[in-house]
């Protein structure tokens, strides 16, 4: 991941109007960023919600479960 790390889901907020998420450091509205992840010296790109102002990002349930295992576990295999 970048250099700034992803903190846990209890410090995003779904907001009522609408569904947006929101940093609940900085309470503004997250945005979709492209983030690189890094694993056992391999990196691969994937769109993610992040904030604008510090950073944080959000990796939703489905991504680490889906893409990044998948990732994790072909490189392991290696």
């Amino acid at each position: 991941m970048d250099r700034k790390s992803a903190r846990n889901d209890k410090q995003i907020t779904n907001r009522a109007d609408g569904g947006h998420m929101i940093c609940d450091v900085c309470n503004i509205n997250m945005e979709m960023k492209e983030a690189t992840f890094a694993y056992l010296g391999r990196t691969f790109k994937h769109q993610i919600l992040r904030c604008p102002s510090c950073g944080q990002a959000y990796v939703p349930e489905a991504l680490a479960k889906g893409r990044m295992r998948e990732v994790e576990h072909l490189l392991e295999d290696k």
